[in-house]
């Protein structure tokens, strides 16, 4: 048998994966401002690029959690 569908942490479970994807960007633009003359032009952009993947998650995440809470406030 399925087990039914438990939402009640979704909020939180979302607010704890776009701090976590928040703090890996952060520490990411960090380490470029710190140490990007010392990469090679293809692992910055690489960085670059994957710290624009987070942007876009943590945008996702943040819409996640209005519907979420939005959600939760009409049941």
């Amino acid at each position: 048998m399925a087990k039914p569908d438990n939402r009640d942490d979704n909020v939180q479970k979302l607010q704890e994966m776009t701090q976590n994807t928040l703090e890996n960007y952060h520490e990411a633009e960090n380490y470029l401002q710190a140490h990007e003359d010392e990469m090679n032009a293809e692992e910055a952009q690489q960085l670059r690029e994957k710290n624009e993947r987070r942007a876009a998650s943590i945008e996702g995440f943040r819409n996640e959690i209005k519907d979420e809470a939005r959600d939760q406030q009409q049941t």
